[in-house]
Formats: C-alpha cells, sequence, structure tokens
C-alpha cells in the first residue's frame, strides 16, 4: 500500500468513529478478509487468537515478525481500512511498544490496538503508570509516522478475571484516553449499564465493544443505543468456523456419519467470488 492509500484510508477510518456505529469483523486469513470486503463491511480488523489458532498456536503465541506478515497480508488483500489486533506490543516498556508500532504503521494499517495485558499471572496487568506510558509511547510513534492511524486504548480487566473489573476499566481507560488513544476498549463486558458507564466515562471518544460467543444475544441497535460506536467479534467468526469443523470431524471419527458437511460452503460460490479477485 502506497502512503497517500494508507493516508486515504485512515482518513475513512477515523471519519467512520466520528457518529453512529459500525460493526468491524475480524477475518483470520486472506480469503475470510476477502469475503467480508464482498459483504459490503467499512472496515476489517485482525484478530491474534483466529490468526494463531489458524497457525496451530495459542493465542499470543504468535511472534512479533510473523504477525506483522501476517497484518500486512490482510492490508493488501483489501481496499479497506484494516485496524491491527497489536496485543501488548511485543514489549514491556514504552520505547519497545513505540519501535515496534512503527513497525505495525509500515504494514499499512488505518489503525491498531495496544493492550495493557501482561500474559503473565503476576501481575495480569502492567502496572497502570506503566500501561499509561506504553500507551503515550504508541501514540508519539504514530504522530511521528504522520499516517494519523487510529490508536486504540484496551483494558483487558474482564480476561485476566480482574477483582472488581468495572472499576479497573473505567479508571484505566480514562487514562489511556488522555494518553492520546483515539477509541477505548475493554474487551469482555457485556452489562448493558457498565457499557454506558464507559462510554460516559470517556466520551467524547468513541469507544469499542466486543461481542462474542459470551454476549451473542446483544444486537447492533441495542449497543448503538448505549452510545458503542464500534463493534469487533475478535476471534467469534474464527472460532465459528472452528466450531462446524470440529463437529463435522468429530461427527465422522465417531460415528462415521458425513451429514454436517452438508452445511458447507458451496465451493462454486467461492471459486466464483475468488476468480473475480484475480
Amino acid at each position: 500500500m502506497s502512503p497517500a492509500q494508507q493516508t486515504s484510508v485512515t482518513a475513512t477510518f477515523r471519519t467512520m468513529h466520528e457518529s453512529g456505529c459500525f460493526v468491524l469483523p475480524n477475518p483470520w486469513d486472506v480469503g475470510t478478509a476477502i469475503y467480508l470486503e464482498h459483504l459490503g463491511f467499512e472496515a476489517l480488523a485482525t484478530t491474534s487468537a483466529g490468526f494463531a489458532f489458524s497457525r496451530g498456536k495459542r493465542d499470543g503465541g504468535v511472534p512479533r515478525d510473523e504477525m506483522l506478515a501476517h497484518i500486512r497480508e490482510i492490508v493488501e488483500a483489501t481496499s479497506l481500512p484494516v485496524n491491527a489486533d497489536f496485543e501488548s506490543g511485543y514489549a514491556d516498556e514504552p520505547e519497545g511498544v513505540a519501535a515496534n508500532v512503527r513497525l505495525c504503521i509500515a504494514t499499512g494499517v488505518a489503525g491498531l490496538s495496544i493492550e495493557d495485558n501482561t500474559r503473565r499471572t503476576d501481575p495480569p496487568l502492567y502496572e497502570k503508570k506503566v500501561a499509561v506510558d506504553r500507551i503515550r509511547a504508541a501514540r508519539s510513534a504514530i504522530d511521528a509516522s504522520k499516517t494519523d492511524a487510529v490508536l486504540t486504548g484496551r483494558c483487558e480487566a474482564w480476561l485476566v478475571h480482574d477483582p472488581d473489573p468495572l472499576d479497573t476499566a473505567l479508571d484505566r481507560l480514562a487514562a489511556y484516553a488522555e494518553a492520546g488513544a483515539d477509541c477505548l476498549y475493554a474487551p469482555g463486558v457485556s452489562k448493558p449499564d457498565e457499557i454506558a458507564q464507559i462510554v460516559k466515562t470517556v466520551a467524547p471518544r468513541p469507544v469499542n465493544v466486543l461481542v462474542s460467543g459470551f454476549n451473542h444475544q446483544r444486537s447492533l441497535s441495542q449497543l448503538a443505543h448505549l452510545g458503542v460506536r464500534r463493534i469487533s467479534v475478535g476471534s467469534g467468526l474464527a472460532l465459528a468456523a472452528w466450531g462446524a469443523f470440529l463437529r463435522a470431524a468429530q461427527d465422522i471419527q465417531t460415528n462415521g456419519a458425513f451429514n454436517l458437511l452438508a452445511n458447507g460452503a458451496a465451493s462454486a460460490d467461492l471459486n466464483e467470488l475468488f476468480r473475480e479477485e484475480l
């Protein structure tokens, strides 16, 4: 992607956060990215877990350079803005986060997220001051790039089973906004009143909410009514695909039955879709 193209899609992506509510689906490979664009979605986001599972690795188990190559592959597969799930920035110290954010920006992304999850049991979250400094470092790296990429600050309180996730998230997300995050995100929050509190606390900054198996009952209109600007599905689509695969494979192995293969996509439809991409 040329610098001019990156500037254009980034401007589009930033504008999408200014009003309304949109869905940011998460492909995990080139084919799923192409199909989501074909359906009419206006932007995409990578999924660290979805990609990791496709590589036979745990979430968080993909090294930085492999993830950067994947992000670039998704960017190059679509004309849409792409937001990178850049995990914790692949570094502990702010200086390392800044250096890696520069590498991520170079893939052509329109935005990226930085989380405060250490992926360690003690402590599970970076100490607040360090976490804020990491967001500030990411902001500085983006500003220096002149791309105006959208920075999302993520508080992982729910995912690490913090004893008081709402208070932790409210405190940290407000601090991340102050440090330069354009969009705020606390994956795992599901109660409407808690979502509304997050929206109010960081206003006027936009809020992203994750919808996946644990809160799939929430609709776009319900979340929009709460003031949410962006909805992502994380590994939800990848897990849906894995669910269908597991059920069919297990049925073959256990029962010698092939009935579930009848629910698969039509190869003729996929051949036609990908022929259009040539």
